[in-house]
């Protein structure tokens, strides 16, 4: 199986963490050399292990703001 490089270009924040030290992120990753995209997953202390998440492009990212918006949470 082919490596998966990624680089984390920028924090936007923590949404939680759970018992284990595993935080919840959403961040600007670039994955494989590819234009950076916002990625929300979980991550184990010091980014050694990723659990499995999503990635969103900035206008995905606009549009699920906007749906959580009409939600009124």
């Amino acid at each position: 199986m082919a490596e998966i490089k990624f680089e984390i270009k920028e924090t936007v924040g923590t949404l939680s963490q759970s018992p284990k030290g595993w935080n919840k992120e959403l961040n600007l990753i670039s994955w494989n050399g590819k234009e950076p995209k916002f990625d929300l997953r979980d991550w184990a202390p010091e980014h050694e292990k990723m659990g499995k998440g999503i990635t969103l492009t900035a206008e995905e990212l606009k549009a699920l703001r906007d749906l959580l918006n009409e939600m009124g949470l």
